[in-house]
């Protein structure tokens, strides 16, 4: 039994010992994201970031058609709430179809068909003291902009 404490012993000894393997350390500095997703009306403000379908953004989301973006690739206004479609969210329902990945296509009509149900922050994050029914000529959310229409 001596033996077997005193090998146990030894073992337990030469782990502190011995020298670990070599790790090779990776340091980076900034923020990497990526590229945003590229989708003809918008990407959805949170993971996995899906591309939205057309009539989930108003135009207040883009300037002079490009997306200002939503989540991690967010670049517009402080602050910023605009007009949404929550109907268009899979997180509420939404089990439609979805554009490809590819650039943006202007809506034949302009977005003069879209009806606003809600407000939302580029992280998908709804207003619950605004269910606004505003418009796609509505520009409050913004001050003016939207797509050069």
């Amino acid at each position: 039994m001596k033996k077997f404490l005193f090998a146990l012993t030894a073992a337990f000894a030469l782990t502190f010992i011995l020298p670990a393997p070599k790790a090779d350390a990776q340091v980076s500095f900034g923020i990497n994201i990526g590229e945003p997703p590229v989708c003809p009306y918008g990407y959805y403000g949170y993971a996995p970031y899906n591309c939205a379908p057309y009539g989930y953004y108003s135009d207040d989301w883009f300037d002079n058609g490009v997306f200002i973006g939503a989540g991690r690739w967010y670049h517009g206004p402080a602050h910023f709430y605009g007009h949404v479609n929550r109907s268009f969210d899979p997180r509420y329902g939404y089990h439609g179809g979805y554009p490809a990945h590819g650039g943006y296509h202007e809506p034949a009509d302009h977005f003069q068909s879209f009806h606003a149900t809600h407000r939302a922050d580029p992280r998908g994050n709804y207003r619950a003291d605004d269910h606004t029914h505003g418009t796609a000529n509505d520009r409050g959310a913004r001050g003016g902009g939207g797509h050069g229409h």
